[in-house]
């Protein structure tokens, strides 16, 4: 039968089946699923900050963060911090050293390119070189290079030198956690000041600010989950919404062994995926990574 016979009914009726066997709402997974594992074969220079996915090359980067030595005749003040690449099931390709103490680092779809945040990019520790936002070049095959380009310099608005902050491509905005509280920083890079606050509620899922990732709130892009949170004391990834309202827990593995560590670095959200390091794991630690909305 030809689709111009339909009865205007059965449009109707279709639509209908079609309106309810579609999801209309993400959900918060009650137990966290284990997508991938990345065992790192390089020890870390300083710390394993956050992790990136480049869909262009299907690769992943993770970044160490590290303050760059004093300056002297010598020797420039440039961190030695390196950043490095993995494949898509998880095996070593290479390590560069672009020279930037890195805190978050992701792929920006508006410029195609791998972007990384430093520390102290609001200049609240004090004034320091390569401070701010760059971009890290990459082979044609997706190695990363040593070299690199500006984005954006320092912004007070970004609040605590330490923050990892996480980007919204549709928005241009960031979401900047301030460290020991539930309060997080929404940036506008063409800003000087914060363009907004959100608080997020603790006590719904009883935890307080020592129990969670100090300076990493994720932006998951998802509607009505967008920021995602390490809980590191309960094992635990807390789910909210834009407005700060506590959506749902997905629990992690009890065997995971987090450490304090974890509570300053070592996270991640790519590839719809929260990464969590596990310094335990292997010689060098691993990161999981962990699907926690769906």
């Amino acid at each position: 039968m030809r689709i111009s016979n339909f009865h205007p009914m059965t449009f109707l009726a279709l639509s209908v089946v079609v309106l309810f066997c579609t999801p209309l709402y993400a959900e918060v997974l009650p137990q966290a699923e284990l997508s991938i594992k990345i065992p790192l074969i390089k020890k870390p220079t300083t710390r394993p900050m956050t992790v990136a996915y480049m869909p262009i090359h299907q690769n992943y980067y993770i970044a160490d963060g590290g303050l760059a030595p004093m300056g002297s005749e010598f020797e420039a003040p440039i961190s030695k911090s390196e950043i490095h690449a993995y494949s898509k099931d998880g095996k070593y390709i290479n390590s560069a050293k672009p020279g930037y103490d890195n805190r978050s680092i992701y792929f920006n779809p508006n410029t195609s390119k791998l972007e990384t945040v430093t520390y102290n990019i609001s200049t609240g520790a004090g004034f320091s070189p390569n401070t701010g936002i760059y971009s890290i070049d990459l082979s044609e095959t997706g190695e990363v290079q040593d070299t690199s380009g500006e984005v954006i310099q320092f912004n007070p608005a970004f609040g605590d030198a330490a923050t990892m902050p996480s980007y919204d491509p549709e928005t241009n905005h960031y979401f900047a956690k301030q460290e020991r509280s539930n309060k997080v920083f929404i940036v506008d890079p063409k800003n000087r000041e914060k363009v907004g606050e959100i608080t997020l509620d603790f006590k719904t899922p009883n935890v307080l600010h020592d129990d969670i990732s100090d300076h990493f709130i994720a932006y998951s892009g998802i509607k009505g989950n967008e920021l995602v949170l390490l809980d590191v004391d309960h094992k635990a990834v807390l789910v909210y919404d834009l407005t700060g309202k506590f959506v749902g827990k997905s629990e992690l593995p009890k065997e995971m062994k987090l450490r304090a560590q974890n509570h300053y670095n070592g996270t991640g959200y790519t590839n719809d995926m929260l990464f969590v390091y596990h310094e335990t794991e292997g010689e060098f630690g691993t990161y999981y990574g962990f699907k926690v909305v769906k």
